[in-house]
């Protein structure tokens, strides 16, 4: 297969981190919807606005042999280009979809963690709308496409760090929830685990996320100590009196060893980047 990757949604954070860990070894295109003078500037990457444009021009210039969807915006929006892309690549000879799906396909079960094969049951628009785009990705060959859901994603940069150091910079509240069992990952290993993949060429639906489960709050109180952090208030909410689960874990498409990861991985990817990124200022 080839090695020509389209990447949308370039400039998110997600996105961002592939469009970087991808480059050095294929040939990398973006889209980018916010002005940005870096990308602007750059010729493998085209602004594209999905409520304003159609995909069909960059398409066809860039002719990907990998499209990896890690778009965010309106949903209605979302699923017109998905379906330009799914009609691009079931046309084309050489074309995979790679979608970045989410845990809210599962938020409607709670009492059990969710695996690659289970019903999909969701109570959220945003849950509703990943499991109406994911059935449409399974009409296409089984060799055409890949789904990989992500459950929280954590690491030194990721949002909800920074919301924490934010919390812990201004003494402000940051919410925990004591029944809830999650599951994670951080930035760094999806980007590894995508490469693997595509190198691979590997189909199917593959579940991102560590090997384990914990309770959400009892995650936050762990970094929150690593990082040595103070001033924190932990607004406790409880949804239900029992554990719900949140959690996604892999089984049936399991990565090799050395690209699976745990939550005390996850737990050091987060603080240890923080000790390396003081040392370098």
């Amino acid at each position: 297969m080839g090695n020509r990757i389209l990447i949308l949604g370039a400039s998110g954070f997600i996105g961002n981190k592939l469009y970087k860990e991808l480059l050095p070894y294929f040939d990398v295109y973006g889209t980018f919807k916010s002005p940005n003078k870096e990308f602007e500037e750059n010729t493998v990457m085209f602004h594209f606005d999905m409520n304003k444009n159609t995909i069909q021009t960059i398409l066809t210039e860039v002719q990907p042999n990998f499209i990896i969807s890690t778009t965010k915006g309106n949903y209605k929006s979302q699923l017109s280009l998905h379906q330009e892309l799914l009609n691009y690549v079931l046309a084309a000879i050489d074309c995979k979809l790679l979608y970045l799906s989410s845990f809210s396909v599962f938020n409607a079960k709670g009492k059990f963690p969710s695996y690659e094969e289970d019903p999909l049951s969701s109570n959220t628009i945003a849950g509703k709308y990943k499991i109406k785009q994911e059935k449409a990705i399974k009409k296409l060959p089984s060799s055409k496409y890949v789904i990989l859901r992500l459950p929280m994603v954590l690491g030194v940069n990721s949002p909800k760090i920074v919301q924490l150091k934010e919390a812990s910079k201004y003494n402000a509240e940051f919410e925990i929830f004591p029944n809830l069992v999650v599951s994670a990952t951080t930035i760094n290993k999806i980007a590894q685990q995508i490469h693997y993949i595509i190198n691979k060429n590997l189909e199917g639906i593959f579940h991102l996320s560590s090997n384990d489960m914990i309770h959400h709050s009892e995650l936050f109180y762990e970094i929150t100590d690593k990082l040595g952090l103070k001033n924190v208030i932990f607004k406790k909410i409880y949804s239900s009196n029992k554990d719900s689960y949140l959690a996604i874990l892999p089984k049936q498409n399991l990565l090799p060893k050395n690209y699976q990861i745990t939550l005390n991985e996850i737990i050091d990817d987060c603080v240890l980047q923080e000790a390396i990124d003081s040392v370098k200022e």
